[in-house]
């Protein structure tokens, strides 16, 4: 096993994450997000449903501190050295009397910043209260300072080596949606579906392996698609029900999410109108988004043809996507959404999402693209008409 890139990418990246600690003041950040852990080091292992954290400084290389039973997981997956990982004793695991944060604490004070001002992630799945909690008692004299998504908003714009990667996350995705479609039908099983799905997205297209994607496959059947992220069940699909997909393809932790919608059978004539209006404010999106426009104009974009037909979404139509880890692909930076602020710019990566979820039924159509220098470009292709299974 190796880092999936060159370590001058990610010397990149770190030198990202210390400027931005340099705008804030602060002497040392704690991460605690795996996707933030993987973009800046590499680092890669299913060890993120235990208490663990990475360490930046200025002035030596990110540290790992983590259960002892992963650390051998760091040379494995980082150009990180031994002075790079500090772990602890596996009797410290999920214990009433002592938490691993104690000991995460201790390793701190080995690089002096006891006193100083620390970063943290503060709203991070796998970063608990009593996480922050006792890493605060530990280094009581140090100045605690909430820094949370300092890191997800150095990883908005990709390198070039990230967009070719996200290329085949989504050569990976379109692949994966063109197996749901021809294995879809009436009689079939959601979980069968779903199988074939999850083998595709692991086993990838043109020699290129998969990785799990961050967000699971999504069945939206019938009036389960008046809702946005239900889960598959054994039911079998059944003649005339629209059928939401959202699926997607992952390649070195860096994801791309591609929805469509199948009618099986006939629709009704709403279904096949709301269809056509999804599609038609996709295009609108697709070209409106360039350089030097904010999110909050996308937006506009697309509520504008929505208002042409009447229709109604409160929900945001888009977000950043990149590196994750379940539950979510989303980097938690930019949304396209009304009265949103944010300037898109070359290099950013969004999954734009137009979900219509109604009374007992729902449309989704979906693409990931990226920001070019003069518009966008579609990573993810596959037709956008409402697939029709007979």
């Amino acid at each position: 096993m190796k880092p999936p890139f060159d370590q001058s990418e990610y010397q990149r990246r770190l030198d990202a994450v210390r400027t931005c600690m340099l705008d804030r003041n602060l002497d040392a950040m704690v991460i605690g997000d795996p996707a933030n852990m993987n973009w800046l080091t590499g680092f890669d292992a299913w060890s993120f449903y235990v208490p663990q954290a990475m360490l930046v400084l200025h002035d030596h290389p990110p540290v790992w501190l983590g259960r002892q039973m992963d650390a051998g997981s760091v040379p494995l997956t980082t150009y990180l050295g031994s002075e790079s990982v500090r772990p602890y004793a596996e009797d410290l695991v999920q214990r009433d009397d002592v938490h691993p944060m104690d000991a995460i604490a201790r390793s701190f004070k080995e690089f002096g910043i006891a006193d100083k001002r620390i970063g943290f992630e503060s709203d991070t799945y796998f970063f608990s209260f009593k996480a922050v909690e006792r890493l605060q008692h530990g280094l009581p004299t140090a100045a605690w300072i909430d820094a949370d998504r300092l890191v997800n908003w150095c990883r908005v714009l990709k390198s070039d080596v990230e967009i070719h990667t996200m290329r085949q996350a989504a050569r990976i995705a379109s692949h994966v949606m063109s197996v749901a479609c021809d294995h879809i039908a009436p009689g079939v099983r959601q979980c069968d579906l779903v199988a074939k799905v999850l083998a595709a997205q692991v086993s990838g297209v043109d020699g290129l392996g998969g990785d799990l994607a961050s967000i699971c496959p999504l069945i939206l059947a019938g009036e389960a698609a008046a809702t946005a992220h239900p889960l598959w069940t054994d039911e079998p699909f059944t003649a005339n029900q629209t059928v939401a997909l959202e699926l997607g393809g992952a390649r070195k932790r860096y994801n791309a999410g591609l929805a469509r919608t199948v009618q099986l059978g006939q629709g009704t004539q709403k279904v096949y109108d709301t269809a056509a209006a999804v599609k038609e404010g996709l295009e609108a999106v697709l070209d409106c988004i360039r350089p030097g426009i904010s999110a909050g104009e996308v937006h506009r974009a697309w509520q504008g043809v929505l208002d042409r037909h009447g229709l109604v979404k409160e929900s945001r139509i888009g977000y950043s996507i990149g590196v994750g880890y379940a539950p979510d692909w989303g980097e938690h930076t930019v949304s396209l959404r009304a009265n949103e602020e944010t300037v898109l710019e070359p290099n950013m990566t969004l999954h734009v999402m137009l979900g219509m979820w109604m009374d007992g039924w729902g449309i989704e159509l979906s693409e990931t693209v990226a920001v070019t220098e003069t518009g966008v470009e579609c990573l993810t292709q596959f037709d956008r008409d409402l697939f029709s299974v007979r």
